[in-house]
């Protein structure tokens, strides 16, 4: 793929060996060696590409694109001077683990370029909406990573001026954080373009000095460093408190609260949301001395007191994470689980062995054998009661020896009506079919060059779809895994693949904005949905093949008539992205979820809410209906939550994957359940 670097064009991206941009027609070039293939981002005075370094056997790069609105030979040398100057600055930069490395800096065609690392992962804001707010634990591992690298950037005497959550990004590699978008653009437009009363810094995160266009301090990044921790651990809008408020919302920004907080965290945050600079700590190197291992004996700061207390518990010297197996002969553990293990016994008659018991936190789980397969026991062991029951669920025993053959993130997950055929897609371009009466990988099919986000499986189990990052669909022989042929037509990430209960119709969403409807048969479009504003995320079929429902990043659900392609209705009432839609086998009912944190069930015939479960720690990213239409499946953050679909209390909740659910699907027969983790794992459960 290929990508246009006119500043005004839409930068659709096209098939390599084309010579001119479709949509603005001029030329499509390569710089140097470095061949851009997608927008990924566009701000006031720059454009940011994903590029490809055809030198480096396409390894993935950042390219920054610098178009100055100077006129005048002189006015460009001085930007091209300034832009050299900051690029030297980026390239010290560069030197720190945690701050991408400057590749490359050049002029070309009047446009300066900047070409840096790319760092696969995702920004905090992404998972603050499909994680949840952080807990002070988060909060303590993102303030110690970003104050050692803000102690560093504060020592070349650079302040950031641009510190928040799309700023930061997670590692996929290591978990570790990434500060990005130092941008050379941020400095150049104070010195060459800005006109005056132009502020360098987002809204509701930029201290008072930056907003004033007064002099910033390292102590400026500080401030903005708190209100990066506020926004992550409330889920409020700084910029809208601003808005009521002014600063003086940092006075009492503990109401907000949610969550606890400890003193010593709460103490530090008071001091970095100083409205007065001379106020707040002045260095990183401060904070770093004041973020301390938090002791066991503080207690927290609810949202409706600032008080604290003691705790006399002891703390437990069993390290966290940890697992102890047991003897092939005696089992020795410590004497609260002994204790456990015994009530344990006593309370659950169906438990004949403890298999394994794993600690995390302030709780352990103890992995039983039991009559009826493996369950998990949830115990609490701080502070006081070792032997208080939390929950217990059964689980397959598959779930204990998860999928684990894709080597990154799966995304997409979907089963044969039969239910012994499981297929997923990856992150590493490669999609996976399982044999789920073995557990045995039966093909790995490759041919995307990009992630494979979407799989599908028609009804007749004839045929299987991969949608992908490349915007290919693609139709591939379930049986033997070849390639029928491939479907294009988007511009954007195909995000969702849904088949019509005939299988005769394709539809299929994407990051272009659009949903379209092909004929699976002849391979032919039949038309395209046009409405929403933002990336379209899921689509869904109703029972009957006439209607379809689609969510969306611009927060709307549409309603869509398939045989004329009009539009039947649009239905508001999330705040947040729209990341999943379902529609009940009965066809009266539609949920999505969405980031906001809560899912809404509505009458289909008329649109109406009939309920909203609300979500108090993680966002939905899937959803699927059972087949009976009892039970509401949802994948979130680590977890798989079962709902009545009626009353939209909670039934179940499966856990054992260690990060994001991305895709869940259900046999025909309800009985098995499979989910795709960012965590690189395919699991396999048994449905209660």
């Amino acid at each position: 793929m290929i990508c246009c670097l006119n500043p005004a064009c839409e930068n659709p991206p096209s098939h390599d060996g084309t010579k001119f941009c479709p949509s603005c027609g001029k030329p499509l070039i390569v710089l140097r060696h470095y061949r851009p293939i997608r927008l990924v981002g566009s701000g006031g005075f720059a454009k940011t590409y994903l590029a490809e370094d055809i030198d480096k056997f396409n390894e993935l790069c950042v390219i920054k694109q610098f178009a100055p609105q100077v006129y005048g030979n002189e006015a460009l040398q001085t930007a091209t001077r300034l832009f050299e100057q900051e690029a030297k600055r980026l390239q010290h930069l560069g030197e720190h683990p945690r701050i991408p490395t400057l590749l490359a800096y050049f002029n070309q065609d009047n446009h300066l370029y900047l070409v840096q690392q790319y760092i696969a992962g995702q920004n905090l804001l992404y998972e603050l909406d499909f994680a949840g707010l952080f807990n002070e634990q988060k909060i303590r591992q993102l303030l110690e990573q970003l104050l050692d690298i803000l102690k560093y950037v504060h020592e070349q005497n650079i302040v950031h001026r641009d510190i928040k959550p799309e700023n930061i990004i997670c590692s996929d590699s290591d978990g570790k954080l990434f500060l990005i978008d130092f941008g050379a653009s941020k400095h150049l437009a104070t010195q060459v373009i800005a006109q005056a009363g132009t502020r360098i810094g987002s809204l509701g995160f930029a201290s008072l000095e930056q907003m004033e266009n007064r002099q910033v301090y390292p102590a400026s990044d500080l401030y903005s460093l708190g209100v990066t921790c506020f926004y992550l651990m409330t889920g409020i809008e700084p910029w809208e408190l601003w808005k009521k408020r002014g600063y003086a919302w940092v006075n009492n920004w503990q109401q907000y609260l949610s969550h606890p907080v400890s003193l010593q965290l709460t103490c530090i945050l008071n001091k970095l949301l100083q409205q007065d600079y001379r106020k707040r700590y002045q260095s990183a190197a401060e904070v770093l001395q004041e973020l301390n291992p938090l002791p066991q004996a503080l207690t927290a700061v609810s949202k409706s007191s600032y008080q604290h207390q003691l705790s006399s518990a002891p703390r437990s010297k069993a390290k966290v994470a940890s697992t102890i197996k047991p003897s092939p002969t005696k089992v020795t553990p410590v004497k609260p689980l002994s204790s456990v293990a015994v009530v344990a016994k006593k309370n659950h008659s169906n438990l004949k062995k403890i298999k394994k018991i794993l600690f995390l936190s302030n709780t352990f789980i103890l992995v039983c054998l039991t009559t009826q397969g493996y369950g998990y026991w949830r115990y609490k062991t701080f502070p006081y009661n070792p032997m208080l029951l939390v929950s217990n669920f059964q689980i397959n025993t598959s779930q204990l020896t998860p999928l684990t053959r894709h080597t990154d993130e799966v995304i997409s997950v979907a089963m044969s009506r039969d239910g012994k055929t499981l297929v997923s897609g990856s992150k590493d371009k490669t999609i996976e079919i399982w044999n789920l009466n073995t557990g045995k990988l039966q093909t790995t099919i490759t041919g995307n060059t990009d992630a494979v986000s979407a799989v599908a499986i028609s009804p007749n189990e004839q045929i299987l779809l991969s949608g992908s990052y490349d915007h290919s669909i693609k139709i591939w022989n379930l049986q033997t895994g070849k390639l029928q042929t491939t479907l294009d037509g988007h511009t954007g990430w195909v995000n969702c693949l849904a088949f019509s209960p005939d299988g005769q119709t394709l539809a299929s969403a994407s990051g272009d904005k659009t949903i379209k409807i092909w004929d699976i048969n002849s391979g032919d479009l039949k038309t395209t949905l046009k409405g929403h504003t933002d990336r379209v995320i899921s689509v869904a079929f109703s029972p009957d093949g006439k209607t379809l429902v689609s969510g969306s990043y611009d927060k709307k659900v549409k309603i869509w008539d398939i045989n004329t392609g009009d539009l039947k209705a649009t239905i508001n009432g999330h705040s947040r992205g729209v990341s999943s839609v379902a529609i009940s086998p009965d066809g009266k009912t539609f949920v999505s979820g969405s980031s906001d944190k809560t899912i809404k069930i509505w009458n289909l015939q008329t649109g109406e809410l009939q309920n909203t479960i609300f979500q108090n720690s993680a966002a939905d990213t899937t959803l699927k209906i059972t087949p009976d239409g009892q039970t509401l499946v949802s994948g979130s953050y680590k977890q798989i939550n079962l709902w009545n679909l009626s009353t939209g209390e909670l039934k179940n909740t499966f856990k054992g994957h260690s990060d994001m659910v991305y895709s869940v699907a259900v046999s025909q027969d309800g009985k098995t359940l499979v989910s795709g983790s960012k965590d690189k794992t395919v699991r396999v459960w048994q449905m209660p």
